[in-house]
């Protein structure tokens, strides 16, 4: 196995604050490492290091000279009257290019709305990071270094992705990511770097494996630290205890008490944000009734100026020169839903949130909200930050809201404290707005929005620009909101992590229920439906009547089903015991790298026989059921 690169000891600072400190660590072809950590602990820092673009104050970067590094970096830099064609199969015909079903597959994929002849000047932003991505991935590079590569992918396109990438790594291309999306991260590592405190910590396995054996150092830190209290308290206990007549021994002793208490962080509780929504909703939330609403086609002639399509556009009704968005569709959502929405771009998300906001109207139906409605709309526009002044600081705009916020526990919580867990602390408390990164003003406009205590949230692609620390934190406060949810977003971890059924927009005017979730979309959009075709069924309408079945027969398949049932039951009951075991054993053995690691591959295969078994399960108590 080929070492691509190496870096031996390196470290960088900015001013006063040190960013990596004699970091080691190398990549071979094969390996397809996700790098993690919180906005600004050095994450694209360290791949321009690895990759040329940027020197360490100290240490030295290796890098094999026969290997090709592909590096695609959060800003496109394109040649001012490049076209699309130029930048990604470097001018060559249709003809010669397209015959690489490689290539083919990566330009269809990526770019099959894009017109190849464009400059690249005229295309808009998720437009051109897709141009870069395209032309990375068919350069054919040994190594593929790729910052963010899931931005302004849609969930189709970001299993793509994956399967692609998977495809590469089977051929021997290595690959270092940087991406805050953790099924994508799951889907195509082998191993994770977590950057945090100036270091890099490896562990082997997808995203999955990475939180497991995380939260393991966790654990054998606490009991570690847990062993350091014990002996505070005994070092204390003796002082108290201690003769006053001794000397020596005691002044030394108050000095190793001193040392310990020194480091003994302040007690601070985790904050745990549940019930903002302390308006009570009622039996009504959204009705939308026979709703239609069309956009203009792009043939339709739109003003510059028009950013936003207002409602009654010159469309009363879906014509020939209208895209129809919703068609006639009828949906009631009620109290305490969590409605995750699915679609490719353009497919009307963005102006479904702005139909239940009130933001818009529809052409044809209307939408019914209830009295109590108090509605939190989170935008895609991480720059919108309602402030009067981007010079006010970070703190004042927090505690201009609410100073102190009643949360489920009855205990006040301070903004301060709010804001610490939003990753705001210490000098970031009084940084001016107009001074806040991308993603620290997305989680200061999440958090303003929590502040207004809604207890209906529309989120817009809430996870954009943010970290996988901070979207633990909104997840872990999602979890025991009481309020409507709506969310729309590409990332799939986010969405099955906090919503409870999802819904899409396929494009033709129509909302239909996902029971198999993502991956039903999946294979709807790959043709291949996983339910019953009903294209233009809408929300809360009765599933097509299952055919009747003959009566022969019936009888000896229900007793089969019956014992395979009892069968996989059975089965299921064995690997859920040996599944605790193994999860001992890997506590016991936490010491013991190569001994974990076998534990490790062992848990994966029962896992996954158990994900197995569980699929037949459905599948046989769906067919006892029909007796």
């Amino acid at each position: 196995m080929a070492n691509l690169v190496n870096a031996e000891r390196i470290s960088l600072a900015f001013g006063t604050r040190i960013l990596l400190d004699e970091v080691s660590l190398g990549l071979d072809s094969g390996d397809v490492v996700g790098v993690v950590g919180r906005n600004g602990d050095g994450k694209t820092t360290l791949l321009e290091i690895l990759v040329g673009e940027r020197e360490p104050d100290s240490g030295q970067v290796v890098r094999n000279r026969s290997a090709s590094i592909g590096h695609l970096g959060q800003v496109e830099d394109f040649a001012p009257a490049a076209t699309v064609r130029d930048v990604v199969v470097e001018g060559r015909p249709d003809h010669v290019w397209a015959a690489d079903a490689g290539k083919r597959a990566v330009v269809t994929h990526l770019l099959g709305h894009v017109d190849l002849a464009r400059p690249v000047a005229e295309l808009s932003g998720g437009e051109r990071r897709r141009v870069s991505l395209a032309a990375v991935l068919l350069a054919g590079h040994e190594l593929l270094v790729l910052d963010e590569p899931t931005n302004h992918l849609d969930v189709e396109a970001v299993a793509w992705l994956a399967g692609h990438l998977n495809t590469l790594q089977t051929a021997g291309t290595a690959m270092l990511v940087v991406s805050h999306d953790r099924w994508f991260l799951d889907a195509v590592c082998n191993r994770v770097w977590e950057v945090h405190d100036a270091r890099v910590d490896a562990y082997d396995g997808g995203y999955a494996a990475y939180v497991l054996a995380r939260a393991e150092r966790v654990r054998q830190a606490a009991a570690n630290e847990a062993r350091r209290q014990n002996l505070l308290r005994k070092e204390l206990a003796w002082l108290r205890r201690g003769p006053p007549a001794r000397t020596s021994k005691p002044k030394f002793r108050i000095e190793a008490a001193n040392v310990l208490i020194r480091d003994v962080p302040e007690p601070r509780d985790t904050l745990k944000l549940r019930e903002f929504a302390t308006s009570r909703l009622g039996k009504d939330v959204f009705d939308l009734h026979d709703v239609t609403y069309a956009v203009p086609s792009p043939s339709t002639v739109i003003p510059a100026t028009s950013t936003v399509i207002p409602a009654n556009a010159g469309i009363s009704e879906p014509g020939r020169d209208a895209r129809v968005l919703f068609d006639h569709l009828d949906w009631s959502i009620g109290p305490g839903m969590r409605i995750g929405i699915v679609g490719v771009n353009g497919s009307g998300k963005t102006t479904l949130l702005r139909l239940l906001a009130g933001e818009v109207a529809p052409q044809h139906g209307r939408v019914k909200r209830g009295r109590t409605l108090r509605i939190g709309h989170l935008t895609q526009d991480a720059a919108t930050v309602d402030v009067p002044d981007e010079s006010e600081r970070v703190l004042e705009s927090v505690q201009r809201l609410q100073r102190q916020v009643r949360l489920t526990t009855g205990r006040e919580s301070s903004a301060s404290s709010l804001l610490e867990d939003f990753g705001f602390s210490g000098q970031r408390l009084v940084t001016r707005i107009g001074e806040l990164s991308g993603g620290e003003r997305r989680r200061l406009q999440f958090l303003r929005l929590l502040l207004d205590e809604p207890n209906v949230l529309l989120l817009d692609e809430p996870t954009n620009d943010l970290d996988i620390d901070t979207l633990t934190v909104i997840e872990d406060y999602l979890d025991d909101w009481p309020g409507t949810l709506v969310v729309v977003s590409h990332d799939r971890w986010f969405l099955e992590r906090t919503c409870d059924v999802q819904y899409a927009l396929l494009g033709d005017g129509s909302c239909v229920l996902l029971p198999g979730g993502v991956e039903e979309y999946l294979d709807r959009r790959r043709g291949q439906p996983a339910t019953p075709p009903s294209s233009r069924r809408t929300p809360g309408s009765p599933a097509a009547e299952q055919p009747l079945r003959s009566s022969a027969g019936d009888a000896a398949r229900q007793r089969q089903a019956r014992k395979d049932l009892a069968r996989v039951e059975s089965q299921l009951a064995k690997l859920g015991t040996r599944i605790s075991e193994l999860h001992s054993q890997m506590a016991t053995h936490a010491a013991d790298y190569e001994r974990l690691v076998t534990l490790g591959a062992e848990l994966d295969e029962v896992l996954a026989r158990q994900n197995e078994l569980e699929g037949q399960w459905l599948e046989l108590a769906e067919e006892v059921g029909e007796e």
